[in-house]
């Protein structure tokens, strides 16, 4: 199992979590892109900061909406979709080989990442991008997304993930974050559902019923004050229930010459 959270989300002077405990802890690290948040320098001390922890680097690309923190759905063109995608790649695998290693996956953020569970157009065009870019790369994301349905015809590695702190519904999407218990805050009841989704591939629906859960990573959101301590409880639940934590791409972290 892979444990992953979003990281390198400051701007400038301005920083958002705590990027450093956290890379003691999560196995992969979704570093933004420069275009929802993240800049040049923080990009690349992110990268350099996961080769050390041999934590995998996953491009964390967005809409270009640093005002928005890249929740505000954008109706981009497919072609310019493509386009920035393709920017946000080569920015961030830039930063990722100086510090000797590269790009191990991709998944997008925010309202990007929930256009994309519906959104055929913007879902081939974050594809097309993947595919000119680099088609070893895996992507990463909702179960049933079209996106990922997408990214398996045209042969992309597919990976699955589920959130370690977000309700669900009964039919298995994210509860929308404005409603009461979408998100989830105590350590204690959060490593006890990624275990049940690690162990037993179902989570408990914000109704209580039972949910399916394909998982190949469980994220923890890096933006929660509280996201070292409650990555923490999750790794340590999950490896005391003999769950082995790995990063993503295990094989191709390195550059080799």
């Amino acid at each position: 199992m892979d444990l992953n959270a979003d990281l390198g989300e400051g701007f400038g002077r301005w920083a958002l979590g705590d990027d450093e405990g956290l890379l003691d802890v999560v196995t992969s690290a979704n570093v933004a892109c420069g275009f929802h948040a993240g800049d040049p320098d923080t990009m690349r001390r992110t990268c350099e900061l996961a080769a050390e922890r041999g934590v995998a680097v996953g491009a964390h690309v967005g809409y270009r909406d640093l005002a928005g923190f890249g929740r505000r759905f954008l109706d981009v063109e497919p072609a310019t979709l493509t386009a920035e995608i393709l920017y946000q790649l080569g920015g961030l695998d830039a930063c990722a080989r100086a510090a000797g290693v590269r790009v191990s996956y991709v998944k997008p953020h925010g309202a990007l990442y929930n256009a994309l569970v519906r959104h055929e157009a913007q879902a081939d065009a974050v594809v097309d991008a993947v595919r000119a870019y680099d088609p070893t790369l895996t992507v990463l994301g909702l179960p049933g997304a079209v996106w990922l349905k997408r990214a398996e015809v045209a042969g992309l590695p597919v990976r699955f993930e589920a959130f370690a702190d977000r309700a669900y519904t009964t039919s298995g999407g994210l509860v929308p974050r404005g409603r009461a218990g979408a998100v989830l805050t105590d350590p204690v009841e959060i490593a006890r559902r990624c275990v049940q989704l690690a162990v037993e591939s179902t989570v408990t629906s914000v109704d209580g019923f039972p949910v399916r859960a394909r998982v190949d990573s469980i994220r923890v959101h890096g933006d929660n004050p509280n996201a070292v301590a409650i990555a923490g409880a999750v790794r340590r639940a999950l490896t005391a229930s003999g769950v082995k934590l790995k990063p993503l791409n295990r094989e191709n972290r390195r550059l080799t010459a």
